[in-house]
């Protein structure tokens, strides 16, 4: 701090004199120092970081992000790197950095799903933000095997809300991290397709991809 801070920070504490022992006086002038250091220097807490990284796929680019916590997002080619970026900053309230290596496993993993030779995904999920409903429709929608498909019926009732198929599918349409959380594995009663936030013709292209295409009308 220089001489001009020194004068700032006094001029924002005032001259209240300093009194010997812990009381009421203390903690405001503490409260007071803290608010006025604020003031000098900006918001001084440390932000977490997400990294992040683009990949070519067979349905187009995709964009990955993970936290220190796990994978965070993962968005379609519809959505541009500055926007990608720009949401991750404002909904996580963190600093977003590109980093090919920070990304590396879910990169991996990912193509590893596109080239047919993993169904499975072993990756950390960081779900920080969502409601206790829309986990616990991921983490149904997330038990749901490759070659396999639920309703959005099947999955209300899985998570204890029959009648709730409404409700599942918002929240699918929330999820944060498709293709590793499979939502495209969830179609409509009767068979239909139903919707997907990343497009029908992506969501056809992955059910193709695991041989369940053929079972959707």
């Amino acid at each position: 701090m220089n001489t001009n801070d020194d004068a700032r920070l006094a001029k924002l504490l005032g001259d209240a004199p300093a009194r010997s022992g812990p009381d009421l006086g203390d903690d405001r002038r503490a409260r007071r120092a803290l608010a006025a250091l604020d003031a000098l220097y900006g918001d001084l807490r440390v932000r977490p970081v997400v990294y992040w990284d683009a990949i070519a796929t067979p349905i187009g680019r995709l964009l990955v992000a993970v936290s220190d916590a796990g994978l965070v997002r993962v968005g379609f080619r519809h959505t541009t790197a500055p926007a990608f970026t720009a949401q991750l900053a404002e909904q996580l309230d963190a600093d977003v950095v590109r980093s090919p290596a920070r990304t590396a496993h879910a990169v991996r993993q990912l193509r590893a799903y596109f080239a047919g030779r993993l169904r499975s995904f072993e990756l950390p999920v960081d779900l920080g933000g969502l409601t206790t409903f829309q986990r616990r429709v991921l983490a149904a929608t997330a038990a749901i095997p490759a070659g396999r498909l639920a309703s959005y019926g099947d999955i209300a009732r899985r998570i204890g809300r029959p009648g709730g198929s409404r409700a599942v599918g918002q929240a699918l349409g929330r999820n944060p991290v498709p293709i590793v959380i499979p939502c495209h594995r969830v179609v409509a009663a009767g068979g239909r397709i139903g919707g997907y936030a990343g497009g029908l013709g992506i969501k056809r292209t992955l059910l193709r991809l695991e041989g369940t295409l053929a079972e959707v009308a």
